[in-house]
């Protein structure tokens, strides 16, 4: 009687199983990085625009809307004769703001209204035109005699209005962890560029409480930030021996850093010649208070936040030279979005590995 052939099914040993799982999950893990590389570098230069002037104009040019060429900036005659009020759109204790339209486009002209304060104004415009960015609204002309300043319009306004319009059925795609952590970074980076400017470290100086510092930025379109007041921007040089006072009034108040209240007690009265002076890192311990405000209260916002204690109690710390830069905060946040987005695409990848 003939035997039948047997066949013999070859199977991997465990081990052999478990190894063949590991080295497809890392290839899984080395793909998912790569494509996060990819994301966030276009989140950072792509969607954040490059670090030149967004128009990819010279300096001096701009470039607004369909715009195919770059167009020099307008000076007081191009301004009174090109240039249409339509209405007011702000006032502030330095200027008045009009919503205006220039060869139908809408536009921003911004006037002095107290001429004690032309040289606040003047300083502004001084900011304005040597800060010109991706972190700062784009300057499209001026007149100084006139005391008159011309800037691109964003329709959603300033940083105040976020969570209202977040609100509206057009934009609740974007309030999301995510998009809220992509403006925190916006704005930590702005203040680092502001640190680290041309001119040299600034202060962000109109900053005594939360409203006060959200009506300095705009959100844009496309939900970025932008530094849009700059008449407060005192020099900080510690080689030569200058640090900065925001102003000659007394502060007060747990917004703003410990080093800007008056030290000396109640049964001694403020006098601006004896407070002493400080330096950039009054805007450091502000930081998570503007942030907190950004990352709203959204799904994922508090897990964001879990994240980000460690840093915010840094930025918090008493003593000014014990809080992070601007670059560490901002290299922190930035960690953070990888970190998190990681952990939606595979979750659990941590545990398998």
């Amino acid at each position: 009687m003939e035997k039948k052939p047997h066949f013999v099914r070859r199977e991997f040993p465990p081990r052999e199983q478990s190894s063949v799982s590991l080295a497809l999950l890392l290839v899984a893990v080395l793909l998912l990085n790569a494509l996060l590389y990819l994301y966030l570098n276009k989140s950072y230069i792509s969607l954040g625009r490059a670090e030149m002037d967004p128009s990819l104009c010279p300096f001096g040019y701009f470039k607004l809307g369909a715009m195919k060429n770059c167009s020099p900036w307008l000076f007081c005659e191009a301004i009174n004769r090109e240039v249409r009020k339509l209405k007011c759109v702000g006032e502030g204790a330095v200027k008045k703001v009009f919503l205006s339209e220039w060869k139908e486009n809408k536009v921003v002209l911004s006037q002095l209204t107290n001429s004690e304060l032309k040289d606040d104004f003047l300083h502004g415009l001084k900011m304005l035109k040597a800060l010109q960015s991706k972190h700062v609204v784009r300057l499209l002309g001026y007149c100084e005699k006139q005391f008159t300043i011309l800037t691109e319009y964003h329709p959603l306004g300033s940083l105040r209005g976020l969570n209202e319009t977040l609100h509206i059925p057009k934009y609740k795609g974007m309030n999301t962890w995510h998009r809220r952590l992509m403006l925190a970074i916006d704005y930590v980076s702005i203040i680092q560029y502001l640190h680290s400017s041309p001119l040299g470290t600034l202060v962000m100086c109109d900053s005594n409480d939360l409203n006060k510092v959200l009506s300095q930025y705009l959100l844009t379109s496309d939900f970025h930030i932008l530094v849009n007041d700059l008449d407060a921007l005192p020099l900080v040089n510690r080689s030569a021996g200058r640090l900065v006072k925001c102003g000659h009034q007394e502060l007060q108040g747990e917004f703003v850093a410990p080093e800007q209240c008056w030290p000396y007690g109640e049964e001694v009265p403020f006098e601006d010649d004896l407070m002493p002076p400080y330096d950039e890192k009054t805007d450091i311990w502000k930081i998570p208070d503007v942030s907190n405000f950004l990352l709203g209260h959204v799904e994922g916002s508090d897990i964001v936040r879990l994240h980000l204690f460690d840093i915010h109690a840094a930025c918090k710390k008493k003593d000014p030279a014990e809080r992070p830069s601007a670059q560490e905060v901002l290299d922190t946040y930035r960690k953070v979005l990888t970190l998190l987005i990681q952990e939606v695409a595979l979750p659990g990848t941590r545990e398998m590995l």
